[in-house]
């Protein structure tokens, strides 16, 4: 068992591994990594590099995009507790026509894509609080079903399905207190 700095007890560790980012974007992704622990205080979280990770294979010329599932797969097999792949290409699944991230359910591989949470892509002037605040929301969802989270009904849970840019916008980036009990239960079988 490892104790941060703040006396905060970390009982597993989690890797977020940049893929297709920018040398700028890397910014975020440390910080992110210093924002999740605050939601999953049982977590420390690890920027990795990962020079042999390609996505090229997913991508769907015709699309435009990059399959999410392909790129999921990959993830499962990289090793550790937790898994967090970012991203800022344009994501999708045959179901659907995007996708701002997609999760193994219950499993070690969770993939987020900024590309959609970008004000700019919905021509909205540039916010950078705004954007970070929806990067943390899709992080912390997209995690949340790796711990056999589901979609919660309630609106204002950050498990609750975004179906628009503006579902994320009016979540929270915290669990809603059922979801927050279901996943401390969870986590005393899993840690």
């Amino acid at each position: 068992m490892k104790t941060a700095s703040n006396g905060r007890v970390i009982l597993r560790e989690a890797r977020i591994l940049p893929i297709k980012v920018s040398h700028d974007f890397l910014t975020n992704i440390v910080k992110l990594a210093h924002e999740l622990p605050r939601i999953f205080h049982w977590l420390s979280f690890t920027v990795v590099e990962d020079e042999g990770f390609s996505i090229d294979f997913a991508y769907n010329h015709q699309r435009g995009q990059y399959n999410a599932e392909e790129i999921l797969n990959e993830l499962k097999r990289r090793k550790g507790f937790r898994v967090l792949g970012v991203t800022q290409v344009d994501l999708y699944v045959p179901s659907l026509n995007f996708v701002f991230g997609l999760a193994e359910y219950g499993g070690n591989a969770a993939l987020i894509s900024t590309n959609r949470l970008r004000p700019g892509f919905y021509g909205e002037p540039h916010d950078e609080k705004k954007f970070f605040e929806r990067m943390i929301k899709e992080a912390v969802h997209e995690l949340g079903h790796t711990f056999f989270l589901k979609h919660c009904p309630r609106s204002y849970c950050v498990m609750h399905f975004s179906n628009s840019i503006y579902e994320t916008d009016a979540k929270k980036k915290e669990f809603c207190h059922v979801c927050k009990r279901e996943l401390e239960e969870k986590i005393e079988s899993i840690v």
